[in-house]
């Protein structure tokens, strides 16, 4: 009789070949599939951050979906036209004839030198003074192509189309008194005398100390140091830094209030209209009112003001920088070293003021007769 063989398995050879007949059951995307993907989901972020950076198209004046023009506007060299607003005697019977240019977020309607000169000497002196908006503000054309150079050709253009004659005077506040350093720059040959109140001080500036100005620039609110950092580093970014809902913006754009001196809250409190002005003053679009001045402001400048010659060597004019010392938007610090290093500016330090001290009562009066040199 046949007898069977039995065989032995043992344990571990059976629980071997039981993983190798145990099929998977997890669930794998084609990697055509999962490369598909990922790559649309960059493509609609780059899609987003393209539309999130891109500042809209300006509302041009005058144009069917834009703001009408209710102002005088004189038309540039280049077709663009400036709005203007005059103050004080008659032009064509004035002895002094003087431009202001106005500040960040201003207008013609926002001239606190012309505002607040005191009529009498206004009438005694002869002093006519014409405000403009400069561009992209108010009723004046933006310009794509602005530059620190091009604003000084545009007073200049300004000046001859109002027939002001071969020199007139120039006084600018904040973002307009850096514009002022322009003029001097760019047409000193056009100006009779400057004044420059509490101009703006670009921290890149050839020249500047570097110590001074990080000293200077760490004393600003953090959401200043990195919003003018974004403007002089990353400018294609400055309308997306100044408009998203992610971190703080520029104070001067978002939170003026909160570095105004205890004088100048008291002093802008006085100021009637002042929302509907601001809203005026940037109707065309923030991007080419705002936005633009401050990459121009804080960018890559071609000269220094530390580089200027004195544009009077004869003494036949004269320029005045007037700054306040608790100013919180222009660092006192940084305009004492420009004025040491050119002893041709006649430099006057208000103690206990802020920023807007030329809206405080007869101030206006002294700094205009400073300027044209009569008591």
């Amino acid at each position: 009789m046949a007898t069977g063989v039995s065989r032995k398995i043992s344990a571990a050879s059976a629980r071997s070949h039981t993983r190798r007949t145990k099929k998977t059951s997890s669930f794998q995307l084609p990697s055509g599939i999962l490369r598909t993907t990922l790559a649309v989901l960059f493509i609609g972020f780059l899609a987003w951050a393209y539309q999130a950076i891109r500042p809209p198209p300006p509302k041009i004046c005058g144009s069917p979906d834009g703001p009408p023009v209710t102002a005088p506007r004189i038309k540039l060299r280049d077709g663009r036209h400036l709005a203007y607003k005059e103050h004080g005697v008659p032009k064509d019977t004035a002895k002094y004839k003087i431009i202001f240019v106005h500040g960040l977020g201003s207008s013609i309607h926002a001239s606190p030198v012309a505002e607040t000169l005191s009529p009498h000497v206004a009438e005694d002196l002869g002093i006519y003074i014409v405000s403009f908006d400069r561009p992209g503000y108010g009723e004046s054309d933006p310009d794509p192509n602005r530059t620190p150079k091009s604003i000084a050709f545009d007073i200049e253009d300004l000046a001859d189309k109002l027939e002001l004659g071969s020199k007139f005077y120039l006084t600018g506040l904040s973002m307009g008194g850096q514009i002022v350093w322009s003029c001097l720059k760019y047409i000193p040959h056009r100006l009779a005398g400057a004044a420059l109140l509490t101009p703006a001080v670009n921290y890149w500036w050839r020249g500047l100390p570097g110590n001074l100005t990080t000293e200077a620039c760490y004393q600003l609110r953090l959401r200043d140091q990195w919003g003018y950092r974004v403007a002089h580093y990353t400018p294609w970014l400055t309308y997306w830094w100044n408009t998203q809902k992610w971190f703080p913006v520029l104070s001067a754009i978002g939170d003026v209030q909160s570095v105004l001196s205890h004088q100048d809250k008291l002093l802008v409190s006085k100021i009637t209209k002042r929302e509907i002005y601001v809203a005026y003053a940037k109707q065309q679009g923030e991007f080419e009112s705002l936005h633009r001045d401050i990459n121009i402001g804080f960018g890559s400048w071609e000269y220094s003001p530390l580089d200027l010659e004195n544009p009077f060597p004869t003494n036949e004019g004269s320029v005045h920088l007037w700054q306040g010392d608790e100013d919180l938007l222009v660092p006192v610090t940084l305009q004492r070293h420009i004025a040491q290093n050119l002893p041709w500016i006649q430099y006057h330090e208000l103690p206990g003021s802020g920023h807007m001290f030329c809206l405080g009562d007869g101030t206006s009066d002294i700094i205009i007769k400073s300027l044209l040199g009569v008591k």
